[in-house]
């Protein structure tokens, strides 16, 4: 099987380059299942109805997120009616929406990191009572693990080897060069990366990004915006197999789109 992990989607050049060159790419590579965080996507904080229904159009199957999946209030409903829109697994029990989703015969589970990020349960406690407690967990299971701290997310790779197909960060919008196969069939990248503007600072405009820096000034106040320009499509294609669920191998599939 291919799966393919799509890095945190900014504003409307993200979601213009999804729906440029997913369909693309899901051809030509033969891919079975597409995931992407899609949390940043309304104008750079959260996820409305209308950006999930475009990204599904798009070809995205299921959309992950993270601390700000609830900026969008309306998002809400739409998880509940049990759309393949996910928040982190590790939230405390009650809050709406679902930390994880069968789809296509693969398990896909959505969890935040603690360090650096939001006071929540943990992350390493909570994946491991959902693959234990699971009654017919499917062969393949893949995780986005949204954090912050790259300890962390290594940590988080190395404590579900084996136990998952998949382990991959998203977050800090940086792609990272540590793409691999761990030592028991699990694939792992620290982040995936972006689709978002390349001449920029983690998708927003440069200017405003280094006054925050120097003023410590809130980013509305400060006029943050998402920048123009070439957007650069981070991903990662992983391959599984179907029936063992261990990868098989994990590479970077990384693409400049002029918007």
């Amino acid at each position: 099987m291919r799966i393919l992990f799509v890095g945190d989607i900014i504003a409307q050049p993200g979601l213009d380059a999804v729906q440029g060159l997913l369909p693309r790419l899901r051809r030509e590579h033969e891919i079975d299942l597409v995931i992407a965080n899609g949390e940043n996507v309304a104008s750079g904080l959260g996820l409305t109805v209308a950006n999930a229904q475009a990204l599904f159009a798009a070809g995205v199957d299921v959309i992950t997120s993270g601390n700000h999946i609830w900026d969008r209030p309306e998002i809400l409903d739409f998880m509940e009616e049990g759309q393949p829109v996910l928040r982190p697994l590790n939230y405390p029990a009650g809050v709406p929406g679902r930390g994880y989703t069968i789809h296509g015969g693969v398990l896909v589970v959505n969890l935040l990191g603690r360090v650096n990020v939001e006071v929540v349960d943990c992350p390493f406690a909570g994946i491991s009572a959902l693959l234990d407690g699971l009654p017919a967990r499917p062969a393949i299971s893949v995780v986005d693990f949204h954090a912050l701290d790259p300890m962390e997310k290594v940590t988080m790779g190395w404590y579900l080897d084996g136990r998952v197909s998949a382990v991959v960060g998203t977050h800090t919008h940086i792609p990272t060069a540590d793409a691999r196969l761990l030592s028991r069939g699990t694939a792992f990248v620290s982040d995936i990366g972006m689709v978002g503007p390349y001449n920029s600072v983690a998708g927003v405009e440069i200017g405003p990004a280094i006054a925050r820096f120097q003023t410590r000034l809130p980013p509305g106040y400060l006029g943050y915006k998402a920048a123009s320009g070439p957007v650069l499509f981070n991903s990662v294609l992983v391959n599984i197999d179907a029936d063992s669920g261990k990868a098989s191998g994990i590479r970077r599939l990384d693409v400049e789109v002029e918007i």
